[in-house]
């Protein structure tokens, strides 16, 4: 299975994971032009955008330290442009989510990191 396959499908384990969590998914693989958030989900009043990263083993560190500063600001620009397109305002509330899945362990790091604009 390649890179690209592998990516979806556990874009797809996580989506599941969050659901059986109580999340609603809203988006899949959103992309505008200033990139592409993996998942958008409603968690209560928060819209949530969620970066899933997976790593078989650990040997090439541990998936959630794969989030760096510049993914975080890249993650907030789509996340602008998406809130706009759907004429969400300001004060309502975001986050920003992280899903890990090391091998078979999936874990869910809430408010991950900050905005980033």
């Amino acid at each position: 299975m390649n890179k690209r396959k592998i990516g979806f499908a556990k874009e797809d384990e996580a989506a599941r994971f969050l659901t059986e969590c109580g999340l609603k998914i809203l988006e899949l693989n959103y992309s505008n032009r200033f990139g592409e958030i993996d998942i958008i989900a409603r968690d209560g009043p928060f819209t949530v955008f969620v970066e899933v990263k997976y790593r078989k083993t650990a040997s090439s560190g541990h998936p959630e330290e794969a989030v760096s500063y510049l993914k975080a600001k890249t993650i907030s620009k789509v996340a602008d442009y998406y809130r706009l397109c759907k004429k969400l305002s300001d004060a309502d509330p975001v986050r920003f989510d992280v899903v890990a899945i090391e091998g078979g362990n999936v874990k869910w790091y809430k408010n991950a990191f900050h905005y980033t604009g």
